[in-house]
């Protein structure tokens, strides 16, 4: 843990230095880009995801503050290195953390599943008894022949 700690310090002063000491270029220079992203913000991705328990990868109200951190991260070092956000390469990057860590999530964070009983059986029940006592209606107003001329 304070390896990985020490690493991501490393990195990210080497990206301070680099974004104050560099002359300004024109341009974006991906392959930097890509490789700074992988480095420090997917390392930073990976420690909290790592710390967060294997069943909750899925639940959006615990990951929601590490995404949007991993999310933060892309965007800063963006405008460090002078490249448009989002690009292709920040698409490829989010691709790659969701086949690895949510390839296995419903849509919509929920895995979907039937409703309980109780809700599900009045909307059953309802229809079927309705529809016996109208039929029943019709059956027992049919066989009646008072009034009819």
């Amino acid at each position: 843990m304070a390896l990985e700690s020490a690493s991501l310090l490393k990195v990210g002063l080497v990206l301070l230095v680099a974004a104050q000491v560099l002359p300004p270029v024109s341009g974006c220079n991906g392959g930097f880009y890509e490789r700074t992203i992988g480095d420090l913000c997917s390392a930073k991705f990976r420690f909290d995801m790592g710390a967060l328990d294997r069943g909750l990868w899925c639940s959006w109200p615990d990951t929601m503050e590490i995404y949007e951190g991993l999310t933060n991260c892309t965007y800063q070092v963006a405008l460090r290195v002078d490249c448009f956000w989002p690009n292709q390469i920040v698409d490829r990057f989010f691709m790659q953390i969701h086949r690895i860590y949510f390839h296995d999530c419903a849509l919509t964070g929920r895995l979907l599943h039937d409703p309980p009983t109780s809700i599900l059986a009045p909307f059953i029940g309802v229809p079927v008894l309705v529809t016996l006592l109208m039929t029943a209606l019709v059956v027992w107003r049919s066989k009646r022949t008072e009034g009819v001329l």
